[in-house]
């Protein structure tokens, strides 16, 4: 199976000993960058809501992203990314032979470098994929990117021989995909929160349990969407009767949550 998760807002720029590999839309990144380098910091802060602080950040980011960047400029991607879900999927900590296996099986979307594979070397940057960053391809960045992640997942999946997709990606990423492009199964988990009879999504805990899920799938080399059902970490469960055939659902007491946090 294939596996795409989001990307996340806050970095980790330390320093890994990692060998890195080269994104696939670089070209498209570099366009993108340049774009970013000419808006005000007025445009930044109401192109993706930032305050004056994120708002230079990412100027300042956009200034310094070079065409020919160095060595000190470039991180993995999966070890680059901070966020919620990466706090579920812990890459630091997979073994050499999980990350070899989620080099080839998992993906990241991006705002600005499309979709990405974990050791592929990125610069720092915050580009939202929701974003409406006029380009002269359209009015945002889903016009930019039209269906060209769609064929880049299509492609490695038909490399890996198979039919279906595990989007553990946030809805505003996922929207990037084509559908009809991709010709995928797309198997869709649910992540609920069970407090006193009541079970709804929690974002905070949905974002951890998706990176779970996909550490999940790495780590068991999972090849069936039917795999997914015995997901159990962070005390999650399958819930058979909730769930459907692309939309499995995992259900954990509110109480194992905060133990979980």
């Amino acid at each position: 199976m294939l596996v795409v998760i989001s990307p996340a807002k806050r970095l980790d720029w330390t320093e890994r000993s990692v060998e890195v590999t080269a994104p696939e839309f670089e070209a498209d990144a570099q366009k993108l960058a340049k774009t970013m380098r000419n808006l005000t910091l007025k445009d930044l802060k109401g192109l993706m809501s930032l305050s004056d602080d994120l708002a230079r950040l990412n100027r300042d980011r956009f200034r310094d992203f070079s065409d020919t960047p160095g060595a000190d400029d470039l991180r993995p991607a999966v070890l680059a990314f901070a966020g919620d879900t990466y706090q579920g999927l812990d890459a630091g900590s997979l073994e050499d032979d999980e990350m070899a296996w989620a080099q080839e099986h998992l993906r990241i979307l991006s705002g600005l470098y499309g979709v990405l594979r974990p050791l592929d070397a990125i610069q720092a940057y915050r580009l939202e994929m929701g974003s409406r960053l006029k380009t002269r391809r359209g009015k945002s960045l889903y016009e930019y990117w039209r269906d060209g992640p769609a064929k880049a997942l299509k492609a490695q999946a038909e490399a890996l021989g198979t039919d279906t997709l595990v989007n553990c990606a946030s809805q505003e990423y996922f929207g990037a995909v084509d559908p009809k492009a991709l010709g995928l199964r797309i198997v869709t988990p649910v992540f609920l929160e069970d407090k006193e009879g009541e079970a709804k999504i929690v974002s905070f805990f949905a974002k951890k349990a998706r990176g779970s899920m996909a550490r999940y799938v790495i780590q068991h080399r999972l090849s069936d969407a039917e795999g997914l059902r015995d997901f159990d970490y962070g005390g999650y469960r399958f819930d058979p009767d909730r769930s459907k055939p692309d939309a499995p659902v995992f259900v954990r007491p509110y109480e194992a949550a905060g133990k979980a946090a």
